[in-house]
């Protein structure tokens, strides 16, 4: 019966306003939340994979998948003059026992701006992109198959076993602020790094067309997000906090986390040839719908990350388990693979 129940649930949102996919873990899923957030980061190339189970151990199960990487051109190790960053992102998105399917490829070009080698850095993004929708009904179940005991495939369920396919053009932009004391101190345990960002999605609302629905389309998609992480005085300890409040047509989704990171080895604060080593661990709460325990291991540029949302809401009426969510960074610090190496 849940299986039906969750079926239905989800054909009633393909035919209200259409939403976008999540994950909970938004700093390891930075042009998901910000064009403008290509290239911006220590170092020179990165490549970053998530992977998120929804509703873990349930008969009816969401799998997201995004591959993305991200470099920096015109950089040097000073990083106090003008260059541009430079994305691919792909996801993805499969859904429920009709193998509802989403997935996108995009290109993202980004300016980023040092301001006065201060550690002021302000950056410009755009992202355009495909995306494709794809869905098969005819493993499918309906109430009306329901015979008053059990669940008879024989009872025809008089809903139309189709779905078309189809693919779309998507536009995003947005503009990314970053503060980083540590560019301008070589003070250990003094280090303090503010962000904030703010980004338009599907800013072109692309139509989706689906067989049975008509004029339907991708609402834009607003988010506003803000980090600060801060060094605990006279301590290997930092403390990571984050806010990002996503508006999509009538949907809302406000997450709010903190995490305490231990730092293990220490970096070269004047020749930036190693970073900080730490553990990271902590929770994250999405307003209304889950509590997110995580951590978080950054090592010699990989970062390997693992949450788990336990659902608080309504939705535990239906399924009491969670969403397991892992993501696997990888981060070139040392030199740019795609100029020639030079003093700078």
């Amino acid at each position: 019966m849940k299986k039906i129940l969750l079926s239905v649930a989800f054909l009633s949102c393909i035919n209200t306003y259409a939403q976008d996919l999540h994950f909970s873990q938004t700093a390891q899923t930075p042009l998901l939340i910000n064009p403008a957030a290509a290239g911006v980061y220590d170092g020179w190339e990165r490549v970053i994979i998530n992977h998120r189970n929804q509703w873990l151990g349930a008969g009816t199960q969401f799998m997201t998948t995004s591959i993305a990487a991200d470099a920096n051109f015109g950089k040097n190790r000073m990083n106090d003059k003008a260059h541009l960053g430079l994305g691919i992102m792909f996801y993805n998105d499969i859904g429920g026992d009709s193998r509802f399917g989403s997935q996108t490829g995009s290109l993202t070009v980004s300016g980023i701006l040092p301001m006065g080698g201060s550690g002021h850095t302000l950056s410009a993004g755009i992202q355009g992109g495909f995306g494709s929708r794809n869905a098969d009904y005819t493993s499918l179940r309906f109430t009306s198959q329901w015979n008053g005991t059990e669940y008879d495939p024989l009872i025809g369920s008089g809903e139309a076993n189709n779905a078309s396919s189809f693919r779309y053009a998507d536009a995003s932009a947005g503009i990314y602020y970053v503060f980083d004391g540590g560019q301008s101190t070589f003070s250990r345990n003094n280090d303090f790094k503010f962000q904030l960002g703010v980004a338009g999605y599907h800013l072109n609302k692309p139509q989706l067309k689906y067989a049975t629905v008509d004029g339907d389309r991708l609402m834009r998609k607003y988010v506003i997000h803000a980090g600060v992480v801060a060094d605990l005085p006279m301590r290997d300890m930092s403390i990571d906090a984050s806010a990002v409040q996503i508006i999509q047509g009538p949907h809302l989704e406000t997450l709010l986390g903190m995490m305490l990171r231990y730092r293990f080895q220490d970096g070269t604060k004047i020749t930036g040839n190693s970073q900080d080593a730490y553990f990271g661990f902590g929770a994250y709460y999405r307003l209304k719908d889950a509590i997110i325990p995580s951590i978080l291991i950054d090592w010699k540029g990989f970062k390997f990350g693992v949450s788990y949302d336990v659902t608080v809401s309504t939705m535990r009426r239906a399924y009491r388990g969670g969403s397991l969510e892992f993501s696997l960074s990888y981060t070139n610090l040392n030199h740019a693979l795609f100029k020639t190496r030079g003093r700078f």
